[in-house]
């Protein structure tokens, strides 16, 4: 899949201080894009200056190939983006906002039944934006971006202030852009379960600076390769068994559980000096990481919703 859109060494302070320190990342045709870091990591001065409103200091962005700085217009032509929640005129209807917008972007009304059904506002449409729910103001931000036929939109913090429903009524839509539509999304967030359950790849930032990037299944899998949760009895026995053969093996200790990181042949040992020692094997699965715990290992924790 082709790139559309690439940060190159990008870096920006604001007097004497370094906001963001030398970042590159990529993102593909038709991927979720996850920017993930705690507040305050860089987020959204990146997203902004991807955008456009801030100057970048050194390094360079590009769009379907264009640099921002030298085809600042061409670049955009292929961009939409929302920074915040939508803000548009609360007496009129859906489609009468999206219609002003459309005129002033000189795009035909057709092109707006085709947004609308592609965020599936056709039941809702004609009703006063003030009547919609913060989910539904969301999804018509969402239509008004895509009306100029954007390679890529750009998101900060989305779901923010949304219920359960309309969080999961956002994601899919935004996964669903991607996957069927074709169009890149790039979107930042503090919410680490809401990442994993969107992106296809995440970037990690903190303090400024990139610390990981990779495919999210592959990240919780590397992450969890070869650990086992064993549920023993009796645990304290069976923690002394532990302790004095493989200590190095031992990655967490619980009240009624051990997790240990072995090879598939060193699970058939072990279970016989368990039974060997009068130790009871009273559940066996293999470990799950979640974006969490690959997000505090990296980072060594952070402000951010779980």
């Amino acid at each position: 899949m082709s790139e559309v859109l690439v940060l190159e060494n990008i870096s920006k302070s604001f007097g004497k201080r370094l906001i963001i320190d030398n970042v590159s990342l990529s993102v593909r045709e038709g991927e979720v894009f996850g920017f993930l870091g705690p507040n305050g990591a860089g987020k959204t001065t990146t997203i902004k200056m991807i955008l456009g409103l801030l100057s970048i200091d050194s390094g360079r962005i590009s769009v379907m190939g264009y640099d921002i700085e030298k085809n600042f217009e061409k670049a955009m032509k292929n961009v939409c983006g929302i920074v915040e929640n939508p803000d548009m005129y609360g007496y009129l209807s859906g489609y009468d906002n999206l219609r002003i917008h459309a005129r002033a972007c000189g795009v035909p009304n057709k092109r707006i039944d085709e947004v609308v059904e592609i965020v599936g506002m056709q039941n809702r449409i004609k009703d006063k934006f003030k009547t919609y729910s913060l989910g539904m103001k969301q999804r018509l931000g969402i239509a008004q971006a895509l009306l100029h036929n954007p390679k890529i939109m750009i998101l900060d913090e989305p779901t923010n202030g949304l219920d359960p429903a309309g969080i999961k009524e956002v994601r899919d839509l935004l996964k669903q852009l991607a996957h069927e539509q074709g169009i890149s999304v790039f979107v930042s967030s503090h919410i680490l379960l809401e990442m994993q359950q969107m992106c296809d790849t995440v970037g990690i930032i903190n303090s400024g600076r990139i610390l990981r990037i990779g495919n999210v299944d592959e990240l919780t899998h590397s992450a969890t390769q070869g650990l086992y949760r064993y549920k023993l009895r009796p645990m304290d026995k069976a923690v002394q068994l532990l302790q004095e053969n493989a200590p190095d093996r031992i990655s967490s200790i619980g009240e009624d559980y051990i997790v240990i990181r072995l090879s598939e042949q060193e699970i058939d040992i072990l279970n016989r000096r368990l039974m060997e020692n009068n130790i009871g094997i009273y559940g066996l699965t293999p470990v799950e990481a979640s974006l969490e715990q690959i997000f505090m290992e990296i980072t060594g924790g952070g402000n951010v919703v779980v």
